[in-house]
């Protein structure tokens, strides 16, 4: 029985992180660029000033957090264990012109994140318990008049959290602290339900306070140690970019342990490996958005393509550069392992493992506390607010089993599951157009166009 699930799976799975997913996620992150005249470049600058320069404000509109504590969430659940095994293998199997195809995944997908947030952030609302409430499941239901979509949707991500944020960070939690300090993966298992029970039963609230602080220091913890990378290898880094460019056109010869790769191999793995890390278009971090209080859609939009910017253009070219640089990329090794090892030569003594140790451990955790609110979104939307703590205390029990587990099968699924959540909330941004350039003027004061 399980060998034909994960047959099926495998098959579904093909089409699902394959090429029509691939060409309809950017695809639409083309077709928004030129629509909303491609406000990741025009309005980058506002957006960092909007994001760095109000961190402690409050946002003057409705909402449970602050909107930097909101942004906070969300990148608490993109950065995670994509930035650092995900880029790792996209090199390795790919070659360096994958980094090119992740990059242009980044900027096409800021504009997806900013305009999925803003069409979700009009139709949010209050659920029965005062809190606010919002995602592609609402916009399918209170925009289209799709109900039973948006149930699709919300059902995909009670499911998929479990298997995509819940068991497989923390299963990435106890092989790096089992590996690097030999702790047994019960112990890692008890101390992750603890410390997620201490955030998570708060609620979103809860979550924000402890993800406005724990992001910021965990991204420039390991940027820091990128950084210094960077520096110890300065003078290869016009080899590095000249990787980058020749094998983004032409593909990669082989080269010691690397088997070689070609143009598309490079553009496909590069593309699917930054979609998925910064999940834009898979209708995620709007439900985090959602609960900013902000007086405006598209303000707390903008906060979405700051997100992607550090997510794909920060912390994942910090990880591809290392492991350029450092030249451990035609090594044969993959996934965490080549990340371990490019740190590991680049950085003296025990500090490469540390830096990527740490960063490992802090980014599953995050991705924890923020999946555990999507997932909740997911399944308070089906059975509505008094689900919220079964659904709390059923995720800390998936942590410990995760942490001590090997289900392979489980976590295939959810990463299908999670893939599928694209299908639904494109649906629902794409029939949203019109309302999302409507609100786009509003705010940038445009005058309407003719009728």
């Amino acid at each position: 029985m399980s060998e034909t699930l994960q047959h099926l799976n495998s098959t579904l799975n093909g089409y699902v992180w394959g090429w029509p997913m691939i060409m309809l996620l950017m695809g639409t992150g083309l077709v928004l660029t030129v629509l909303t005249g491609a406000i990741q470049f025009r309005r980058l600058g506002f957006a960092l000033r909007e994001v760095l320069g109000k961190i402690a404000r409050p946002g003057g509109g409705k909402g449970d957090v602050r909107p930097f504590q909101a942004v906070a969430t969300a990148l608490a659940s993109t950065v995670g264990v994509g930035n650092i095994a995900g880029v790792a293998t996209a090199i390795a199997i790919g070659g360096p012109g994958a980094v090119f195809w992740l990059w242009v995944s980044g900027l096409f997908g800021m504009a997806t994140k900013y305009s999925e947030i803003v069409v979700a952030l009009h139709y949010r609302e209050s659920d029965s318990s005062g809190g606010m409430r919002g995602g592609a499941m609402y916009v399918l239901k209170k925009g289209l008049g799709w109900p039973w979509l948006g149930g699709a949707f919300a059902l995909l991500t009670a499911l998929a959290a479990f298997g995509i944020g819940n068991m497989v960070q923390a299963n990435s939690v106890a092989d790096a602290l089992k590996a690097t300090l030999n702790v047994p993966a019960w112990v890692t298992g008890v101390a992750l339900v603890i410390l997620t029970a201490m955030v998570i039963l708060g609620g979103i609230k809860s979550i924000a306070r402890v993800t406005q602080w724990l992001v910021p220091i965990m991204t420039l913890m390991y940027l820091s140690g990128a950084l210094v990378v960077l520096v110890c290898f300065a003078p290869q880094l016009p080899h590095a970019f000249r990787l980058i460019f020749e094998g983004a056109f032409s593909g990669t010869a082989a080269a010691g342990g690397f088997a070689g790769s070609t143009m598309m191999m490079a553009l496909r793995y590069g593309i699917a490996r930054g979609l998925f890390s910064n999940e834009a278009g898979l209708g995620s971090a709007p439900m985090a958005h959602c609960a900013a209080d902000t007086d405006h859609p598209v303000r707390q939009g903008l906060y979405g393509v700051f997100e992607v910017f550090v997510d794909t253009m920060l912390v994942c070219t910090a990880t591809a550069l290392v492991i350029l640089l450092t030249d451990t990329w035609n090594s044969g090794l993959t996934g965490a392992a080549l990340s371990v090892k490019s740190f590991g030569t680049g950085l003296p003594g025990a500090a490469g493992s540390v830096v990527v140790t740490g960063g490992l451990v802090l980014f599953a955790y995050s991705t924890l506390l923020g999946w555990s609110y999507y997932g909740e979104t997911g399944i308070v939307y089906l059975l509505g607010a008094k689900a919220a703590i079964p659904y709390r205390v059923a995720w800390l029990l998936f942590v410990y089993l995760g942490a001590t587990g090997s289900l392979h099968v489980v976590w295939d699924v959810a990463d299908t599951l999670n893939g599928l959540m694209a299908i639904p909330n494109l649906i629902g941004l794409l029939a949203s157009v019109p309302l999302l350039l409507r609100l786009q003027r509003e705010f940038f004061g445009l005058p309407p166009r003719p009728k």
